[in-house]
């Protein structure tokens, strides 16, 4: 069975992949039917809706040939990467949070699922328990310490 990331690609490269060969197609046909080209707004936008899902597909379907690439057997054991559980303590708010990396695709920052491509997530890859870093976030430099993690293998 696929991941759940996977699926929700995969059902949204259906989506596009209908649209693109049988709805945009019709909407061009009808358009093209009012007449002038140059002047037909129905015909402009029907084309640019179908470059961009043409655009969209290609850009999801690299994603998915992406995922499928990854293996597990690739994710450290010994040090913070993607799936991993991480405690943070805050130097600068004397505080701990808690993160998980993730993919962009799962991203939900109000449940602790930060990206591992988001500022914090590349700042706190490849370290370890006791090491410090400095991340320039959009409220500004912060500095953390890794007070503990547990990896994709940990979690099994």
């Amino acid at each position: 069975m696929p991941s759940p990331i996977v699926q929700k690609l995969q059902e949204e490269i259906q989506a596009l992949e209908h649209e693109l060969s049988h709805a945009l197609p019709q909407e061009l046909k009808r358009a093209r039917a009012l007449g002038d080209l140059s002047e037909n707004a129905e015909y402009q936008m029907a084309k640019q809706r179908q470059d961009y899902v043409g655009a969209r597909l290609a850009q999801l379907k690299k994603r998915l040939a992406d995922l499928s690439l990854l293996n597990m057997n690739n994710i450290p054991r010994d040090r913070i990467a993607l799936g991993s559980k991480v405690v943070l303590y805050d130097l600068d708010r004397d505080a701990e949070i808690e993160y998980k990396l993730v993919t962009s695709e799962e991203v939900d920052v109000s449940n602790g699922l930060i990206s591992t491509t988001s500022p914090i997530g590349r700042g706190v890859m490849g370290k370890k328990v006791g090491d410090k870093v400095k991340i320039s976030t959009p409220q500004g430099a912060r500095e953390f310490e890794v007070r503990s993690f547990a990896t994709l293998h940990d979690q099994s």
